[in-house]
């Protein structure tokens, strides 16, 4: 059987009441949050906020950045 929950405080509350005798070993595993942001979420912020840049900026950026010949 699978019981969902979380933990508070230190201790691990379930969703539903479950009923396990005292001293029963059992396993608790984190499992992945549902929610992660994605790449453009957590970037939101910066993404677009370049100004003055040349125009071929994103196809030559180690060139700018770096010094390396254009192709």
């Amino acid at each position: 059987m699978v019981f969902q929950g979380h933990i508070e405080n230190g201790v691990a509350i379930f969703d539903e009441p479950v009923a396990l005798p005292d001293g029963m070993k059992v396993r608790i595993e984190p499992i992945a949050e549902m929610s992660r942001k994605t790449l453009a979420e957590r970037f939101k912020n910066i993404i677009g906020a370049a100004r003055n840049r040349p125009d071929d900026m994103a196809e030559n950026h180690d060139h700018y950045l770096h010094g390396t010949p254009k192709p």
